[in-house]
């Protein structure tokens, strides 16, 4: 198969990444099974937030000057069956959820770097290659 018709993991073969670049990339995928396999664990999907509101009374607290809003309320959002669902924690289930939403935030940040770096090794290949 020459270079211009390399499909899904061929693609990976015919990269040719430096030598830095490929010291970086065995340096996050160290970083990723280290994760995977001791420190991180069971891992969350989704955004955590923590927010505070004002509700629809008008005489109520949260609208006084200045407001006092009523909260602050952990939210677990993501996508199910692509339609985005939100549930409000308890503090219980916060205290039990966080280091998860902590595993998976280190692991998304592994990822985004292995990301970038692929993307810098294909752009210098084509680069090469005109």
């Amino acid at each position: 198969m020459d270079r211009g018709q390399a499909r899904g993991s061929e693609t990976v073969y015919r990269m040719e990444p430096t030598a830095a670049q490929r010291a970086a990339l065995a340096k996050i995928t160290a970083k990723i099974t280290a994760e995977i396999t001791a420190a991180a664990g069971p891992a969350l999907p989704g955004t955590l937030t923590v927010r505070a509101y004002a509700c629809g009374k008008p005489n109520c607290r949260c609208h006084a000057d200045p407001p006092r809003l009523h909260g602050p309320y952990a939210e677990w959002t993501r996508k199910i069956g692509g339609t985005t669902v939100t549930r409000r924690l308890t503090p219980r289930e916060l205290a039990d959820y966080q280091p998860l939403f902590d595993n998976a935030k280190k692991l998304r940040v592994l990822l985004t770097e292995l990301q970038d770096l692929t993307l810098e090794i294909v752009q210098l290949d084509t680069t090469r290659e005109r």
